[in-house]
């Protein structure tokens, strides 16, 4: 085949060279090829301004131009019509106007006048045996056999065209300027899933965080690309399209990052370059976008306004802000201007004030958790890379500002706990009296009263220690630990991820004492507060824990304080001091989903209850799959999960399994959690996984469409006559009482009747396809095989209805008929016992599954007081 193509390359080639032999005295252009032993400099082609080679149809030109009318010349590849260099082969290398570009079999090479090399193609498997500048724009190098040795388009500088691509690992590279060619400070890289822009490794723009972008495929990238219609990120050997940005249809197009740092896609039309998007839109967002340390403000339009901010001035070059009060910035440890003397300066931070932002936080993570300012500066100042900090006094969280300092700029959020501080220098005081003479001009005066003062200095210390002392021991009183930890234990050790830790007597004054109590929840009572930044949150007491360790507690505080997603419950912060465990949470205006549900208040609307089951699930899948460590909760019921503005649902109580007492872990592994929404294998002493949380889940998706307790009294009446598919036996759910209401869904399931399901007080605002859709994922949720039973990402597609409704097995429902049927007979002896709520539960290790084989399982009635669990 390589044969064939050479045949029929071979008279194409030859006709050039002639051309070539003919033309080349005259210093004319070339049209597509150019053959080796060719030499050209910018004097020899100056008629055609450097352009030595033409694309077939003449859209491209290949010459030795200087953009900047200046002395610096670069061998590259020019769009004509537009005048515009897409490529360029000496970019940090320019040379003079009498350079020269040189072909040869060993590919091309760049020198200047004097003969010194500046660029060359890498080493190449083969000969050259011609030079073809293809209609697309690219440069490639060319074997006997017509095949690539080296292209333009596999080494981009700062811009790609149509029919280019941008591989996985590639970085396209700014320009200085339009007339200085040489690589800038920004890039902008293709990475697995994204798209990014970069300076001095630090993030300031992704592609899928554009309105425009639309995310197709969760496949890896592999390529970027531009066509007639948008912008793609390709995956699979491009058959998936993972992210895609439609644009307007033009016929030529180029994606170039510019010398600001924004990455621009235009399309030439007619005369001119029409822009199609720009990245990032906010010019502020650009990190050198008015110098280092220069505040930029957005005056909605494209010139933001540049100032310094409180405690710097202007240089005198403009280039940014330096400090003021003799203070100086030091130098990043992998600058060559650094000099690492400790001894002959003292390191200090600036504050930059409230409002103030910088581009990089948004885009990565606190380099430490939970920690005080002092610590977020000590990091800094043993970190020669470190130049400046953010702090966020909510979370404790430090952002480190490294290796260089960019733009500072307004924050774009209400949020005021976040603090910029600037590593500044200053030259520490040296001792110089070292001549005997200084000696004798010590006052006299300072010898007589500096021993009384160190002795009323020391007496005072004395106090001080003795009055802390007393303090301490009465605090340990109140805090029941005399023999244990003191409160300053946490800062002997350090755990990465530690949220913020609050001081009891703090959680005191913001509670007024515990004064509203809000709720009870798995560990203990549940109070509201108000901590002194005026935030709302909910201080939990747990008083269910045995003598646990306060490193152990710390760490489990810390899985769960790094977990962070919106349905889930945010902590803001703990307390361990002494015995006293206390967690705080944000505050969750709404209540827990059991008041709004099964209280007085008004109803909770269909969408409303959609929106709090879809919520839940998304939640229950993070904690699922997508955490560091998975993490079952083992405790999900509508009184753990709350409900924020606009019935935002939010689970809490999650991860705090492995925080029970060595009496109540006992209780792990074989009962846990809370009547009616236990899994079977709680009661089977079967493994515990994910799939229980399932079960859990579908247990609240049946009281969130009945509006009422799964074991529950119900008002109305509901029968049903047809024959059931465990053989034919009529059950019924009739009359008043207790109503085991997962057995009335699967009855009415299997006949269709969905609509009787349904809260009453809904008033006909569902329909039956509605909660026909709930009821089938509910059931399917609570099979009693747990490898049946859908897991929690499952369940969010069928949700949003990205995956298939599944339909429920009634093979594996039957020993619901089974918990019907001794659900009806325990309310009878609890009415006789004076108790209004009971369940049952197997005793020893039979499974309920015999239940439907005809060997029942030996069950006995246990009142819920009893089996409640931690809660």
């Amino acid at each position: 085949m390589k044969e064939a193509q050479a045949d029929q390359f071979q008279p194409h080639q030859n006709y050039y060279y002639k051309v070539a032999t003919i033309l080349f005295s005259a210093c004319s252009s070339f049209t597509e090829l150019i053959f080796p032993n060719f030499t050209a400099s910018n004097y020899q082609f100056i008629d055609n301004k450097g352009a030595f080679l033409f694309s077939r149809n003449g859209t491209f030109k290949v010459g030795i131009f200087n953009p900047g009318e200046q002395a610096n010349f670069y061998l590259g590849v020019m769009h004509v019509a537009s005048n515009t260099i897409i490529w360029s082969a000496n970019r940090d290398a320019p040379i003079s106007g009498s350079g020269e570009m040189v072909l040869t079999g060993k590919g091309i090479s760049i020198a200047d006048q004097d003969g010194d090399p500046k660029w060359s193609t890498p080493p190449l498997r083969s000969s050259v045996y011609a030079l073809l500048l293809t209609e697309m724009g690219n440069l490639v190098l060319l074997d006997k056999f017509n095949s690539s040795l080296w292209e333009s388009f596999h080494n981009p500088t700062d811009t790609i065209v149509i029919g280019q691509h941008l591989p996985k690992g590639t970085t396209l590279s700014n320009a200085v300027s339009n007339g200085d060619l040489s690589t800038g400070d920004y890039g902008l890289a293709v990475t697995d899933s994204d798209a990014i822009l970069q300076w001095q490794g630090q993030t300031y723009w992704k592609l899928s965080m554009e309105t425009m972008s639309y995310t197709n495929s969760n496949s890896i990238v592999e390529y970027m690309a531009i066509n007639r219609t948008g912008l793609f990120l390709f995956g699979r050997n491009g058959s998936v399209i993972v992210i895609l940005m439609s644009l307007s249809p033009s016929d030529f197009r180029i994606a170039q990052l510019s010398a600001s740092g924004q990455f621009i896609i235009k399309h030439f039309s007619g005369s001119q370059w029409e822009q199609d998007f720009t990245g990032p839109i906010d010019t502020c967002r650009i990190p050198l976008i008015c110098g280092r340390i220069r505040l930029c403000v957005d005056t909605m339009s494209n010139r933001p306004t540049c100032s310094c901010p409180p405690g710097f001035l202007q240089t005198q070059n403009s280039s940014g802000c330096v400090p003021s009060q003799g203070y100086s910035l030091p130098h990043a440890c992998n600058s060559s201007q650094n000099v690492n003397d400790s001894s002959s300066s003292v390191v200090s931070y600036l504050r930059l004030g409230y409002g103030m932002d910088y581009f990089s936080i948004d885009f990565s993570e606190p380099t430490k958790y939970g920690v005080n300012l002092s610590l977020c500066q000590d990091f800094c100042t043993a970190d020669c890379s470190c130049l400046g900090i953010f702090y966020k006094n909510s979370s404790g969280s430090c952002y480190t500002l490294e290796n260089a300092l960019g733009s500072i700029t307004s924050s774009t959020t209400d949020e005021d706990d976040m603090l910029g501080y600037i590593k500044v220098t200053a030259e520490a005081p040296r001792d110089d009296n070292t001549n005997g003479d200084q000696n004798k001009k010590f006052p006299v005066i300072a010898l007589v009263l500096l021993p009384f003062t160190g002795f009323f200095f020391m007496v005072a210390l004395g106090v001080l220690w003795w009055r802390r002392r007393k303090n301490s021991k009465i605090r340990e009183r109140k805090l029941g630990h005399a023999n244990s930890f003191s409160s300053d234990d946490l800062d002997a050790f350090f755990i990465p991820g530690l949220p913020q830790r609050f001081d009891y007597e703090e959680l005191e004054v913001a509670t007024d004492n515990f004064k509203t109590h809000i709720g009870s929840g798995g560990f203990g009572s549940v109070y509201k507060g108000t901590l002194s930044d005026k935030s709302v949150v909910a201080v939990k007491k747990i008083t269910n824990l045995g003598v646990q360790g306060k490193k152990d507690f710390c760490t489990e505080i810390a899985v769960i304080g790094n977990i962070h997603h919106v349905n889930l419950v945010k902590l803001r912060g703990f307390c361990a001091q002494g015995r006293q465990r206390l967690l705080v949470y944000e505050y969750m205006n709404r209540g827990s989903l059991d008041k709004t549900l099964f209280g007085c208040g008004p109803v909770l609307e269909w969408q409303e209850r959609y929106d709090v089951a879809l919520g839940t699930a998304r939640g229950l899948a993070y904690l699922h799959n997508s955490c560091e460590q998975k993490i079952i909760h083992c405790d999900v019921k509508p009184e753990n999960i709350l409900l924020h503005d606009y019935f935002q649902a939010k689970i809490s109580d999650f991860g705090l399994s492995k925080l029970l007492s060595p009496e109540q872990s006992s209780l792990f592994t074989t009962m846990r959690g809370t009547r009616g929404y236990l899994a079977p294998e709680w009661l089977t002493n079967s493994a515990i996984s994910e799939k229980t949380d399932v079960y859990s889940f579908g247990m609240v998706l049946l009281e969130l469409v009945s509006g009422r307790k799964n074991c529950s009294t119900r008002s109305q009446s509901h029968s049903t006559n047809n024959s059931n598919s465990g053989g034919g036996q009529s059950t019924s759910s009739s009359g008043l009482g207790l109503v085991y209401f997962p057995l009335f869904a699967l009855e009415m399931h299997e006949q269709g009747r969905y609509l009787e399901l349904a809260d009453p007080r809904l008033q006909g605002r569902v329909t039956s396809e509605e909660v026909e859709k709930l009821v089938c994922i509910a059931l399917c949720c609570v099979h009693e095989d747990p490898a049946l039973r859908p897991n929690m990402v499952s369940v969010v597609g069928m949700l949003e209805g990205g995956v298939p409704l599944a339909q429920p097995r009634v093979e594996s429902l039957n020993f619901l008929r089974f918990y019907g049927r001794r659900f009806s007979e325990a309310s009878m002896v609890g009415e006789e016992n004076g108790e209004s709520n009971f369940i049952l539960f197997p005793r020893g290790n039979n499974s309920t599954t015999s239940a439907t084989s005809g060997s029942p399982a030996r069950f006995s009635y246990i009142s819920s007081q009893e089996v409640s669990g931690p809660r």
